[in-house]
């Protein structure tokens, strides 16, 4: 049996998510009085710095970079087969909507639903400092809303000073 490229990568990326929950099943059966919710924060933090080291490669410092952050996350969302959309506001602000996500339905086919959200927001929130932080800008980023909180979507707006 061959696989197309395309192929590959869906299947590519759903073993990625997979080993995700199966980390966190692992860390539970070994530790069974933590909660497993800090574990997965560190994570996210973790893939969050790597995401933000992959992304100040790429920023073009005489731009704008809130544009540049909302962008390039929107790019990784579609990689990873999200329904994502970037929206430029007439303030300058730059609204992030998610209409559907993988690790959404993930997060609920594994119970876990109530560490979807605090995981984006931390992986999205720690690119942001990182960023800041190397690059002395003042990006901000606010959740509007969520799907695990019964939104129809998610939906961030990311602001520059």
């Amino acid at each position: 049996m061959s696989f197309t490229l395309e192929q590959k990568f869906n299947l590519l990326s759903q073993i990625t998510r997979a080993s995700h929950f199966e980390w966190r099943e692992a860390f539970i059966k070994m530790f069974p009085d933590l909660d497993p919710a800090e574990a997965v924060m560190n994570y996210w933090e973790i893939v969050g710095q790597d995401t933000a080291r992959a992304f100040l490669k790429r920023i073009d410092r005489d731009k704008p970079v809130a544009p540049q952050i909302a962008e390039m996350i929107v790019n990784s969302s579609l990689a990873m087969g999200e329904t994502a959309e970037m929206v430029q506001e007439n303030d300058g602000k730059m609204r992030l909507v998610h209409g559907a996500c993988p690790w959404y339905d993930w997060h609920k086919k594994y119970d876990a639903l109530e560490e979807d959200q605090p995981g984006c927001d931390c992986w999205i929130q720690t690119i942001v400092k990182d960023i800041n932080q190397e690059l002395n800008t003042h990006v901000r980023v606010e959740t509007l809303s969520s799907l695990p909180a019964g939104d129809e979507n998610c939906t961030r707006i990311f602001t520059e000073k």
